[in-house]
Formats: structure tokens, C-alpha cells, sequence
């Protein structure tokens, strides 16, 4: 019974970060626009193996890779911030025309999947920030108890990964559902829209990440 529960709190974590749609969520939801369900639960998949990381950092207090993380806090922020530019830029002059033909013509490769994976991974992990969310979850929630046990965070984590899989999927399902009755023109502004905010998002974490050291710097 112990156990079962400790594997819905896990769930319940991973639904709880998941389901904001943050600039992931949006990225997400136009690789699923424009290469289908598989490939939007694939890039799900690597933005929830990223949470899992740190909700396992979180849960077993890893303290040398918390430290590496807040020494490179910056350089984390500002890769990440570059990253997200440049994807948001990519997305907007990517031709969705020519992703519909190639759907069309054959399957998705394994090798695109995998970029899928990775490319959301990378960028979902170079948010230091998310140790912070997990850590407040956990301890707001009482997750582990009063005498938490391996077993019993080894379940937690892996029911964030569950947790966050399911609502990916559950969003790549859905809006593969609606994918077919968009228009080529609706597509392109949703292509431009979404690779738009992506980049401008991008823009923003990287000023923030310089915004302390300028303002030190012009002081």
C-alpha cells in the first residue's frame, strides 16, 4: 500500500509540472502540428526525463550536483537561453510545407525521433530552476513522510516520469486529433507564431541571466 502511494504522489508531481504549457509545452505541441503524435510524445518524453532528473536530485539531495548546478547557474541560464533562440528562430523559418511532404512520403525516421528527445531534454535540463520547484513540491506536499526510504523516493521519481509521460502523450493525442483540419496557411502562422514566442522567450532568459552582472556593471 506504502508503495502504491508513494507511486501516485510521483504521479501527481509530474502531472503538477507538466501541465502548465510553458515554452516547452508550445514547442511540444508544433512538433506535434507538424510531424505527428509520435514525434510530440518523443519530445515530451525528453522534457519529463529532465524533470525526473531533478525531481531525483530533489529527493536524494544530491548535494555535489545541486552545487555544480548553482556554480554554473549563469552558464546554464544563458546555454539554455541560447538554445531556446535559437530553436524559436529554426521553428519560424522552418517550411511547414515541406515537413507535410516528407510525412507524407515516409515514416518518421528513428533518427528524427531521437532529436526530438534530446533537443527538448537538453533544454528542459538547462533549467536549474526546476531542482527549486521540486524541492518546495516535496517538502509543501510531505511527500516522503516522516521516515522516507529508498524505495519509497525511487517510486516517486519514477511516478514523475509516468506522470509527465501521460499528460505528453495525452497532449500529443489530442492535438494530433485537430492536426489534419488545419489549413496550410493556418499552419505557417501557427509555424511563425509559436517559433515567435520560442525565440523571444529565449531573448528574455538570456537578459535576466545578464540582468544582475549589468546592473553591477552600470552601477
Amino acid at each position: 500500500m506504502y508503495d502504491i502511494v508513494c507511486l501516485f504522489k510521483g504521479v501527481l508531481v509530474g502531472l503538477m509540472v507538466s501541465v502548465p504549457l510553458g515554452p516547452m509545452g508550445v514547442l511540444i505541441i508544433q512538433r506535434t502540428l507538424h510531424k505527428g503524435a509520435l514525434s510530440g510524445f518523443c519530445a515530451g518524453m525528453g522534457a519529463a526525463s529532465a524533470d525526473c532528473f531533478y525531481a531525483m536530485v530533489a529527493a536524494f539531495g544530491i548535494n555535489f550536483v545541486v552545487n555544480t548546478v548553482q556554480t554554473h547557474e549563469l552558464l546554464l541560464q544563458v546555454v539554455g537561453g541560447i538554445f531556446l533562440l535559437g530553436m524559436g528562430l529554426k521553428v519560424y523559418f522552418d517550411n511547414p510545407l515541406k515537413q507535410v511532404k516528407q510525412r507524407a512520403g515516409g515514416r518518421v525516421s528513428k533518427r528524427g525521433l531521437l532529436g526530438d528527445y534530446l533537443s527538448l531534454f537538453f533544454l528542459t535540463v538547462s533549467n536549474p530552476i526546476a531542482i527549486v520547484i521540486f524541492m518546495a513540491v516535496f517538502a509543501s506536499m510531505a511527500i516522503f513522510g516522516d521516515t522516507p526510504t529508498f524505495a519509497g523516493e525511487m517510486l516517486v521519481v519514477m511516478g514523475v516520469l509516468i506522470g509527465g509521460g501521460l499528460w505528453w502523450y495525452f497532449l500529443a493525442v489530442l492535438v494530433n486529433i485537430f492536426r489534419r483540419k488545419f489549413r496550410l496557411r493556418v499552419l505557417i502562422a501557427i509555424n511563425k507564431f509559436t517559433g515567435l514566442v520560442i525565440a523571444i522567450l529565449g531573448a528574455i532568459v538570456i537578459l535576466l541571466a545578464f540582468s544582475p552582472v549589468m546592473s553591477k556593471v552600470f552601477s
